[in-house]
This record gives structure tokens, C-alpha cells and sequence, in this order.
């Protein structure tokens, strides 16, 4: 058997909240709760189990997704619509822009827990 990732826990001040932002701005849609977890499939079977934790107990961490353009526009779209502030650079220092690396686009914007998301549309060096 092959090594795949199967699922990893975000941990977050609101698990019902976080997933619900995160799917919301994928056009996918979080599970039922199961356990301390809110379960959000992605398209290559992985899942994210969302923990509701302490604040403080939390240590952002990054969660980058390749998406297609125009599953991009869309989330684009949405990320704009609820006014959450976005950036072309993990060190947030080209507010309000889209980077093109690698000839495709990609954004970073914070979730409610504080955790880096990006979207991008190419995959980093070219890799596939």
C-alpha cells in the first residue's frame, strides 16, 4: 500500500464555526459532528477534523489547497463578499493582492482560528 495522508485535527476556539468557514469558502460541506470533531472531506479522500480547544492551546498553523481557476474565482468571489482580508504572501505584506507563481494564482487569508489557509491553482516548482 502506498502512504497517503488520511486526516489530520485542526484545533480551533469553535470546530462548528471553523469548518463551516473553511467549507463555505471551498464550496464543500462539513459533516456531522462525530466525537469532539467536525469532519470536512476533501476531494483526494483526506479529512480535516476540526477540535473545539482552549484559545490558548492553539498554535496557528498553514493549510494550503490546490484548487482548480475556476474553483479560485469562486472561492475568490466568496472570500471578497465576506470582506476577510487576503494576501499574495505567507508574511502578509502584499495585502489585498493575488500571487502568480508558477503561472497559476494564490491567495493566504486567516480562518476564525487564526490558521494560514492558502488557495492555490498550480502547485509549487512545477510539481504535479
Amino acid at each position: 500500500m502506498s502512504v497517503q495522508l488520511n486526516h489530520t485535527i485542526i484545533r480551533c476556539r469553535d470546530n462548528r464555526e471553523s469548518a463551516e468557514f473553511l467549507a463555505h469558502i471551498l464550496g464543500l460541506e462539513a459533516g456531522r459532528e462525530w466525537g469532539p470533531f467536525i469532519p470536512l472531506v476533501l476531494a483526494n479522500g483526506v479529512t480535516l477534523d476540526f477540535a473545539s480547544v482552549p484559545a490558548a492551546s492553539i498554535t496557528a498553523q498553514h493549510y494550503a489547497f490546490l484548487i482548480s481557476e475556476a474553483e479560485f474565482d469562486t472561492a475568490f468571489e466568496r472570500i471578497k463578499e465576506q470582506g476577510i482580508v487576503y494576501y499574495a504572501d505567507p508574511h502578509r505584506k502584499l495585502p489585498g493582492e493575488i500571487n502568480h507563481n508558477d503561472g497559476g494564482r494564490g491567495i493566504y487569508f486567516p480562518d476564525p482560528a487564526g490558521h494560514g489557509m492558502e488557495l492555490i491553482t498550480r502547485p509549487y516548482g512545477g510539481w504535479s
